[in-house]
């Protein structure tokens, strides 16, 4: 066991690991991961599908019986992608049980490219519930405007969500208004909240990306002297939201009758420059009750020579704003930022989609059986 890996979960972090293959889940290398590097779940997107099918280890069989039965490259990306997150499931499922739902979770994705169209979203997010059949999954939806709607309805059918892609403080508030509008719903409905989880994906690394590529424009030594900061400043600002909400009477009214906090979620965790400490988003951002699902590079670099010193959030938020009124005096528009961000998100993930079911129907295609 990694004294940092422990000291972080012991801090009240949840590790998870931002990555799934069926290489991995075969292998007994997920298995190995819970059981030696603390980690508590797994999260999924559209780019990692497309890496893990794309390299095509694990999945020849099902491919080529599938394409025998003659299915749609969409379903047949679905049974292949709902096969691993149930088996993800299974594995976890241990954690599940003994963290009472709050970890072993294993996510996946809507179909990004529903990330604008609500009553899609909601239809998709029943369907892949039903189709990987685990307590223990959430369902991603992207924090889009169309996605708020959408996290409500699903959540009121007692679906558990992880509410991914979020960059802006207000979009986050508007996340986590979501989230109690669907407890309500879920309330009325008769529905035990007790059974309902969910996580905010606040996404880290890729604002300083953005800002930094901004402030290196600007030039000045005042604007170098910002590098690096923006990512962590409104992951921060994030969790003073957090604990805001939190603390509401509107949540007590739910907490009252078994409801669970929505935890924020560290995303995109992995650094990006290399001129910066490459556990970076782990050490700087320690606080209770919150989840860092890391890349593999990540975890192992964390557990190697991570620097876990207590919380690093609670008391920053007054250094936080004046941090980003900084970035924001230098003319960097924040509000444009995270919409750019927003929409390059949205669209990565389904270039990975479009690009992955291109690939699969290849697959499908040349395993086919020849007509007699």
């Amino acid at each position: 066991m990694t004294d940092a890996l422990k000291r972080l979960s012991d801090e009240g972090v949840a590790i998870w690991l931002d990555d799934l293959s069926r290489k991995r889940i075969t292998s007994g290398n997920l298995a190995e991961l819970i059981d030696q590097s603390h980690v508590v779940g797994v999260t999924t997107n559209p780019a990692i599908f497309q890496k893990a099918i794309s390299g095509g280890e694990g999945y020849e069989q099902q491919l080529t019986d599938l394409a025998t039965r003659k299915v749609t490259v969409e379903e047949a990306l679905r049974m292949i992608t709902t096969a691993d997150v149930r088996d993800a499931a299974d594995i976890l499922r241990p954690v599940y049980d003994r963290t009472d739902g709050q970890d072993g979770r294993v996510s996946i994705e809507v179909d990004p490219r529903l990330a604008h169209n609500t009553p899609a979203t909601v239809a998709e997010a029943k369907q892949l519930a039903w189709l990987v059949d685990r307590p223990n999954t959430l369902i991603k939806i992207p924090a889009t405007k169309a996605g708020l709607p959408a996290i409500t309805e699903v959540i009121g059918k007692g679906i558990s969500v992880n509410v991914t892609l979020i960059f802006s403080l207000e979009r986050y508030r508007g996340v986590m208004d979501a989230y109690l509008a669907g407890l309500e719903k879920a309330k009325a409905a008769g529905l035990d909240l007790s059974l309902i989880h969910s996580v905010a994906s606040f996404f880290v690394s890729r604002v300083d990306s953005e800002i930094d590529k901004r402030l290196d424009a600007v030039g000045t030594d005042e604007a170098k002297a910002l590098k690096g900061k923006a990512a962590l400043a409104n992951a921060r600002l994030a969790y003073e939201a957090y604990e805001e909400v939190f603390s509401s009477d509107r949540w007590a009214a739910l907490e009252r009758v078994g409801a669970n906090k929505q935890r924020p979620l560290w995303a995109s965790t992995g650094v990006k420059d290399p001129a910066y400490k490459d556990t970076l988003y782990v050490d700087d951002l320690v606080a209770p009750n919150t989840v860092n699902t890391m890349p593999e590079a990540t975890l192992e670099a964390t557990a190697d020579h991570g620097q876990i010193t207590g919380d690093t959030v609670r008391g920053t938020y007054d250094q936080a704003r004046a941090e980003l009124e900084a970035v924001a005096k230098l003319g960097i528009s924040y509000d444009d930022v995270v919409q750019l961000l927003e929409d390059e998100g949205v669209e990565k993930f389904a270039v990975s989609w479009n690009d992955l079911l291109k690939s699969t129907e290849a697959e499908l295609e040349r395993l086919a059986p020849t007509e007699a």
